[in-house]
């Protein structure tokens, strides 16, 4: 497969600045006056130029400003090739044949784009008109970054998701070298599964920053082969910060310590570790000094994860770890222990289309007067989850209601294990307890990231009998 003139560019610029960052230009429309749009775009250019390998105008921030807004896109466009940086005009373009012409055209004849991003819903032929343009490059929606994303692109589609079925494609289409896939960063294990198929192809990945995307676990798992093949769009984050060339260097380094992690052939689970670690740490959820916990014993550090629940993107990604571990269980329903279980649950569940129940912690005195809150037949098998375990002893008591209620429980399932005796007490019942991260990993990724330096690790482990 030859590659494209764009990818060419791309890879040499790469190479040449160390980097991996798309710096995404979309000035704000409530805060950047249209006058004045040209002038913003080209001193965050010429902040970050040298550290970005691309940069990424997205045209509705553009189009919303009328006639001189696309003059300001045309003269922005115009400055960055006069620097030799790689341009994609982001547009999500899709239609079919003239139309397609005249997009085609207007992309990259008028405004001048060496690649745009493109809508794949119309099917192959509306690719056409974009990658018979071998000198330029193309980017396909395969896994986007919003909500919503999954209402659509992880319908079957003849026995997989869409999304596997849109990569597969984008393959095919590939006969030039000139076209890459967009897969967001909040979707770290949709990104590996689509490296598996398109192992070659460039991936544009949104979602950092802002959008709270998980960049470490996403370079993880979408480098190529050779290290590379990722291009990690950046946008508001860059572009609103108070100093673009600071926040720049500051995503390219992140982006550089991951591919060094990988390069040295770093568990990829590392990644998710140090990126649920960092988050916890970051929220105030982990917490160093002196405490009593519930079940009476003495603890050098707290965990508190009902704090979660304002940290909405940390949230997601919790929920998509429990979610890759109930993928390897049988079950017909999550039930989540109250409270801090309970947001928990409720994610996972939207994460996962299990529906969802709770044990009450208390019984209720009016109304039905239920145990157990939300649907169910009896005979079915739940899968109990809650946010950390020490012992065990309150799982033990919220499994007790669900049994009496004739619902078979076989799996205990957790953010947290603090490695103080829960497993085997469950096990003792005939129950199997599976966690995220166990403590200790906790503790190797804040020492691997700087947080908490090696003496304290192993004061708590001391402290806490954890080998």
């Amino acid at each position: 497969m030859k590659n494209s003139g764009f990818f060419v560019r791309l890879e040499d610029c790469a190479r040449r600045n160390d980097s991996l960052l798309c710096v995404g230009l979309d000035p704000p429309l409530d805060d950047v006056p249209t006058a004045e749009i040209f002038a913003f775009n080209a001193r965050i250019v010429d902040e970050t130029i040298g550290i970005a390998c691309a940069y990424k105008p997205n045209s509705a921030f553009y189009e919303a400003r009328g006639p001189e807004g696309h003059a300001a896109l045309a003269r922005t466009i115009e400055y960055i090739r006069s620097k030799d940086v790689p341009l994609i005009l982001d547009v999500k373009r899709g239609d079919i044949s003239s139309t397609a012409d005249a997009y085609a055209r207007a992309c990259f004849d008028v405004l001048g784009a060496d690649a745009v991003t493109l809508n794949p819903l119309l099917g192959g032929d509306s690719i056409e008109s974009f990658s018979k343009r071998t000198d330029r490059g193309l980017f396909i929606l395969c896994h986007t970054s919003n909500p919503g994303a999954r209402d659509l692109q992880e319908l079957d589609a003849g026995g997989v998701p869409l999304f596997v079925r849109i990569a597969a494609l984008a393959r095919t289409w590939n006969g030039a070298g000139n076209v890459g896939l967009v897969v967001a960063a909040t979707f770290p294990d949709v990104l590996a599964r689509v490296r598996e198929i398109a192992p070659d192809m460039w991936v544009l990945l949104p979602g950092v920053g802002a959008q709270g995307g998980d960049l470490e676990a996403s370079v993880a798992a979408g480098l190529d082969r050779k290290g590379g093949g990722l291009l990690v769009n950046v946008s508001r984050a860059v572009c609103q910060a108070p100093d673009p060339g600071k926040a720049a260097r500051e995503f390219r380094d992140r982006i550089n310590a991951a591919r060094a992690e990988v390069r040295a052939g770093a568990p990829a689970e590392n990644a998710l570790f140090d990126s649920l670690a960092l988050g916890l740490h970051d929220l105030g959820a982990v917490r160093f000094g002196e405490f009593t916990l519930k079940s009476g014993q003495k603890s050098p550090l707290y965990i508190d994860l009902r704090l979660l629940v304002s940290d909405p993107g940390l949230m997601a990604l919790v929920a998509r770890a429990l979610a890759g571990i109930l993928g390897g269980l049988r079950y017909d329903r999550i039930a989540a222990i109250p409270y801090g279980g309970l947001p928990i649950g409720q994610a996972v569940s939207l994460a996962t289309g299990k529906p969802l129940l709770y044990p009450r912690r208390e019984t209720k005195e009016y109304g039905t007067k239920k145990l157990i809150e939300g649907t169910f037949t009896k005979g079915e098998t739940v899968v109990v989850l809650d946010d950390l375990v020490t012992t065990g002893g309150s799982k033990l008591e919220a499994i007790a209601p669900l049994a009496e209620a004739g619902l078979k429980v076989r799996d205990v399932v957790v953010l947290v294990d603090r490695e103080q005796g829960a497993g085997k007490e469950l096990a003792a019942r005939g129950l199997a307890l599976h966690s995220v991260l166990t403590l200790g990993q906790l503790l190797d990724a804040l020492v691997r990231r700087g947080r908490i330096s090696g003496a304290v690790r192993s004061d708590v482990r001391a402290a806490l009998g954890i080998r």
